[in-house]
């Protein structure tokens, strides 16, 4: 079947980006849904974590499902999962219930999300793939630009629960909208693996040192930023009081930044390898989290200071994460899927983790954001120095030296 790729991209994106509206909508309200619920801010941050972990084993759980039952059924089924979590998160009165309910919407979020990359695998090859993919890359940044400008807007509207209702009605409309317009992608005439085929090319990823290398950085660098995602609300509204309506702005000034620092990636790659981008960016990162440590410490913590650390830190996203996910592909092209799948189980883990160590310690500093911080990426520095190779010298010295 002959498909627009533009058209596809349209699709798959929009459902990709329910997942970045899922985590970031509601930000703005964090403190409003913590009155209700009669709990501390945060103990309502870790919503975000069970999302996350949620999201992680949705994707582990339903990507090897959709390649036996095919695309639609799975994707169709998740939308809904996530559209009558949504609603039922609207009634939501306990930290109990919300946790359970933020579970159950990300488990059908990970069945959307993880679908998206196997639906453009199904239909495009080669150049017309990476042309998708980038429509898609597109879009999907725009999604944690606005998400939180659009729940600070409802938030003022009405109250929380009706950034809930946004989400599920446009759960809804995806429902719609994927099963009329878009066709079942899969060969349903090709064998899907089988349980044991797939927990054995998991097996092997987890096995191969410097593939694990990759993974860590990704998922290091992930943690660090969900650490900052998960404390934000307190940090900036109530430690620095910055007010809702001025909330998305700051925050989504680190969207720009790694969007930017992905175009940075792109011209970088032009002289130097993937591996030595990728631990430039880490370098970055690194020094971004010790200067965070640094102004905690000395009590010099301004709210412009902050955003500007917090900034490098995550601007690094765009040269730590397209550089670990092409060298891990790199030697694991023939199982791509499962790799993707895995990677995203433990990248999703981690920020969930790293969200707890956060959320867990009711302290009204900024101490758990930025210990957390440093220690991910400490560990993202030590696993791809320790598991992978000195990076192999850029292309055009390679040339030159052949010539």
């Amino acid at each position: 079947m002959e498909l627009n790729p533009r058209r596809v991209a349209l699709l798959v994106a929009a459902n990709t980006a329910l997942a970045p509206f899922a985590i970031d909508a509601y930000l703005p309200a964090m403190a409003a849904l913590a009155d209700t619920i009669g709990a501390s801010i945060h103990r309502t941050e870790l919503s975000i974590s069970m999302f996350l972990f949620g999201f992680a084993l949705g994707q582990l759980f339903f990507g090897p499902l959709s390649d036996r039952l095919g695309r639609k059924p799975v994707l169709l089924g998740g939308l809904a999962v996530f559209a009558l979590a949504s609603l039922a998160l609207t009634q939501v009165e306990s930290l109990d219930t919300l946790l359970l309910l933020r579970f159950i919407q990300a488990l059908g979020g990970g069945a959307c999300v993880v679908n998206s990359a196997a639906i453009v695998r199904d239909c495009f090859q080669g150049r017309e793939a990476a042309k998708v993919m980038s429509t898609m890359a597109m879009i999907m940044m725009l999604a944690p630009l606005v998400a939180p400008s659009i729940g600070s807007v409802l938030l003022h509207v009405v109250d929380w629960w009706l950034i809930f209702v946004f989400l599920a009605v446009y759960a809804l409309f995806l429902l719609w909208l994927l099963g009329t317009k878009l066709p079942e992608t899969r060969d349903m005439t090709q064998p899907a693996a089988s349980p044991r085929q797939v927990l054995g090319n998991y097996a092997s990823i987890l096995r191969h040192r410097e593939g694990m290398g990759y993974i860590c950085a990704v998922a290091s660098s992930f943690a660090g930023l969900f650490a900052f995602v998960t404390a934000s609300p307190f940090v900036y509204m109530e430690y620095f009081s910055l007010s809702p309506a001025l909330y998305p702005f700051v925050f989504g000034a680190n969207v720009i930044i790694i969007a930017s620092s992905n175009r940075v990636n792109i011209a970088l790659l032009k002289t130097r390898t993937p591996q030595q981008n990728l631990r430039l960016g880490l370098g970055v990162q690194l020094a971004a989290a010790v200067g965070l440590v640094g102004v905690t410490m000395l009590g010099v913590n301004s709210l412009p200071v902050v955003v500007v650390l917090v900034m490098c830190f995550t601007g690094m996203i765009g040269l730590i994460t397209p550089n670990s996910i092409s060298s891990l592909l790199d030697h694991f092209g023939h199982i791509s899927a499962t790799a993707t799948a895995l990677l995203g189980g433990i990248q999703f883990s981690c920020g969930a983790l790293a969200g707890m160590m956060v959320g867990y310690f009711e302290v009204e500093n900024m101490w758990p954001m930025v210990l957390t911080m440093l220690v991910a990426s400490l560990g993202g520095n030590i696993g791809v120095r320790w598991l992978t190779p000195r990076p192999a010298l850029a292309p055009d010295t390679c040339t030159d030296k052949h010539e």
